[in-house]
């Protein structure tokens, strides 16, 4: 997500101007609108025109609308977030109180207002606006010739680099041209690893892939490391860990963090703080059933009683 502009007042009111530049920048977006707030962005209407004959024709038309937001759909497949409501500022197509609806889209920008910004819209624009900062695992999913360079989020995963190289076959007596491919590939995975792994923030980098492809990209980057002196990686080599994946494509990450001993590395990281505080609750409703509930009515009655230690909020509910 791109932030253009910001600017809320003492009393907690004003604006935001932003740009979703990924798919999960739109679920963010889902997650920050909300009923009665008020979005501008450009749309396309479609106007009826009449002539001095009497007859009409119609055009589409693209203008810029203010509407207050009554209603909020959002299509996870196409990506597209649909906000309905009335037209609340003057436009030279759409009458003052009309109904439209805007369809917001990737690379579309759109300006939120709010009567009152509250700490979590606030905190979910900083952490959509610059991921890194809440990305406490990197991941790098790899395969000869491809490799995946991810962030992990508490919610969600980037994808931060692809790398394709195309590597030569070896060759009976002639191995230098698939060495020197490799070698190429591995350089290219290394400065991606640099260039977006950010190590104050970052506190467990997974190497995953089938056979040994791991383990030689691993044995290369630190030679490298020592050759050219780059410190940061020779500073957090205890970071890395390497572990199987069936590939190198993104989809092998679901594997990869099932790994028990994958769960026990990130156990203080932030990704897998919700995961381990449904587990909890899974096996306390399992074991001792008279300290978990769930629902709202019981929830309400443990929280008179001042009797919740961990209290889990589905995002629906929240917003």
């Amino acid at each position: 997500m791109k932030l253009l502009g910001k600017y809320v007042d003492k009393g907690m009111q004003g604006n935001v101007t932003l740009v979703p530049e990924e798919p999960e920048d739109m679920w963010h977006a889902y997650n920050l609108i909300a009923e009665g707030d008020s979005v501008r962005s450009t749309t396309i209407r479609k106007v009826q025109n009449e002539t001095a004959t009497g007859s009409s024709t119609s055009s589409r038309v693209r203008t810029t609308l203010t509407i207050a937001v009554e209603s909020i759909d959002f299509d996870t497949q196409a990506c597209v977030l649909r906000l309905k409501g009335r037209n609340i500022e003057e436009n030279q197509y759409v009458k003052m109180g009309a109904y439209h609806t805007l369809d917001l889209e990737l690379n579309r920008k759109f300006e939120l207002r709010k009567p009152e910004w509250d700490t979590i819209a606030l905190e979910r624009i900083d952490m959509a606006c610059d991921p890194t900062q809440s990305a406490d695992v990197a991941a790098v999913v790899m395969q000869e010739g491809l490799a995946h360079v991810c962030l992990i989020t508490a919610s969600m995963t980037l994808v931060r680099s692809k790398i394709e190289v195309s590597i030569p076959r070896k060759r009976k007596g002639n191995v230098q041209q698939h060495e020197k491919g490799l070698a190429k590939f591995y350089e290219q995975v290394m400065q991606s690893i640099l260039r977006h792994v950010n190590f104050d923030v970052v506190k467990c980098v997974l190497i995953a892939s089938p056979g040994f492809v791991r383990d030689q990209f691993y044995d290369y980057m630190f030679q490298q490391a020592v050759k050219m002196d780059y410190k940061v990686l020779l500073e957090n080599k205890s970071r890395f860990m390497l572990v199987h994946a069936s590939s190198g494509f993104k989809h092998s990450l679901k594997e990869v963090l099932q790994d028990p001993a994958v769960i026990a590395k990130m156990s203080d990281t932030k990704a897998l703080g919700e995961v381990k505080a449904l587990e909890t609750f899974y096996m306390m409703l399992q074991c001792e059933p008279t300290k978990a509930f769930y629902g709202k009515k019981h929830v309400l009655r443990a929280a008179e009683a001042q009797a919740i230690e961990t209290l889990l909020i589905s995002d629906n509910l929240f917003r």
